[in-house]
């Protein structure tokens, strides 16, 4: 028989017990995180035909830092393919500053509805390609939506090592060699933005942005960008850069008029400062490639 001290102890062993379980069970977790299962029940919106239309440019303000000379002489069929091979962290011409994602974080539509309460919309893109070639990725950054297939291609004479390393998502690390099919991969959660590495050739990187709707686009060359197909309502429309190793996001309030067209106008740079960066990323630690993971 256990002393009454001793008894005393296990009752209150037990309680922790079950009082452990019951947490590790019931709601440790956010089922209703942005991409996963518990958004299943979203509802499905229906265009009404007057949807409308946000477009801006995005500027650097001063003077771009330089684009930076890599070495790729570690791999000669990297140098071979792409000799003058330069950084992309600042891709600046005549003032306009490409490869900056801008999406919708958050709004409300004209009929008091949320954008968040949607998971299908009618414009929702169905596939999306990141290849490998001249030993970099292209796009630099990429908009998809969340199970959305993207297809990954490698156009070089060498092997790439494609390392997907987001914090809403499992990480994805595979290797693809010269000749070999393409391939798939889908992330499941929304997330801003995800980055993309090549462990075989560290100064290769690209950023994947992943929501539940269709409303992002990317900077071209000449800082423009489009969003199409918005319902009319008052959102926060926000443009990501990488700015090297750490992210800026740069908010702006905007309302879309019933088909009609919105300006939204973005500024980077030493002397557009003013938004602190939300988005941290740390400089990736690389090691060596032991075959594929």
């Amino acid at each position: 028989m256990f002393s009454k001290s001793a008894r005393i102890w296990l009752g209150l062993i037990a309680m922790l017990s079950l009082l452990s379980l019951a947490s590790s069970c019931g709601g440790g977790g956010n089922n209703n995180e942005p991409g996963t299962p518990g958004d299943a029940g979203g509802k499905a919106y229906a265009a009404k035909g007057d949807e409308g239309t946000i477009t801006g440019n995005v500027s650097y303000v001063g003077t771009a830092p330089a684009p930076v000379k890599i070495d790729t002489s570690a791999d000669a069929a990297c140098t071979s393919a792409n000799p003058n091979l330069t950084s992309e962290d600042w891709v600046v011409k005549d003032g306009k500053l490409a490869n900056t994602y801008v999406y919708l974080k958050e709004g409300t539509l004209a009929d008091g509805s949320k954008v968040g309460d949607y998971s299908t919309w009618p414009n929702m893109p169905a596939s999306a390609t990141l290849d490998q070639n001249g030993c970099h990725y292209k796009p630099h950054v990429l908009g998809v939506v969340v199970n959305e297939p993207i297809t990954i291609t490698n156009s070089d004479k060498t092997t790439h090592n494609i390392h997907f390393t987001p914090k809403n998502n499992p990480d994805w690390n595979q290797q693809q060699s010269n000749g070999a099919a393409a391939m798939t991969h889908k992330l499941a959660r929304a997330e801003v933005l995800v980055p993309v590495k090549c462990n075989q050739h560290p100064w290769m990187k690209a950023y994947v942005g992943v929501t539940k709707h269709p409303f992002f686009a990317v900077s071209a060359e000449d800082g423009s960008f489009t969003i199409k197909g918005v319902p009319p309502g008052k959102y926060t429309v926000v443009a990501w850069h990488e700015g090297g190793a750490n992210g800026t996001e740069k908010p702006m309030e905007v309302t879309v008029p019933a088909r009609g067209s919105v300006t939204a106008d973005f500024s980077f740079g030493a002397s557009a400062m003013g938004q602190p960066s939300s988005l941290q990323m740390m400089p990736a630690i690389e090691f060596p490639m032991l075959g594929k993971h």
